[in-house]
């Protein structure tokens, strides 16, 4: 079993952190030793067994932080089982297949990577904490965040059931 996990993750506002954290949580439940950790942080995959990458989209694109997470252990995550998650629709229910279809267009770009899971879940938008260029695109009225209210799509049955989902292949795989 793989036993020793690296959550790493990109955020800007913090709700991708929320999340890998309760992922984390999940595995931890089901015995493996998890770190969960920003994706800037990380200088070394060496020792770990398995990566969660949680990675959000923004406009289409995935943080630069998770980028860079992806390039600079590309031939690391190569060798490695990975999972690969995102949040970023806001409205899932009317966004949910433009997001995946993003989603998987980014993944496109890291060719070496195979994912044993990916997710595409809901985000979070609080138009109070943003910072200025973000809160210049609610001003826009060509902006999908053009007006839009606080809301909190995640769906934490969902990514619970992902993390689970996702420790059996883990455990599968060995």
């Amino acid at each position: 079993m793989a036993r020793k996990v690296l959550a790493a993750y990109a955020t800007r506002y913090g709700s991708t952190k929320e999340t890998m954290e309760v992922v984390g949580e999940r595995l931890r439940e089901r015995g493996f030793e998890v770190s969960v950790r920003p994706a800037k942080e990380v200088t070394s995959i060496e020792g770990v067994d398995a990566v969660v990458l949680g990675v959000p989209l923004y406009i289409g694109r995935w943080l630069k932080d998770g980028q860079r997470f992806l390039s600079g252990h590309a031939e690391d995550l190569a060798r490695l089982p990975v999972a690969v998650l995102s949040l970023g629709p806001l409205a899932p229910q009317e966004e949910a297949q433009g997001a995946r279809e993003q989603f998987d267009k980014e993944l496109a770009k890291y060719p070496q990577l195979r994912p044993v899971a990916t997710g595409v879940f809901g985000g979070k938008f609080d138009p109070a904490t943003l910072g200025f260029l973000d809160n210049l695109l609610t001003k826009l009225p060509a902006s999908p965040l053009y007006q839009r209210p606080a809301s909190d799509a995640r769906d934490w049955d969902a990514i619970r059931a992902w993390a689970e989902a996702l420790a059996d292949r883990l455990t599968a795989d060995d």
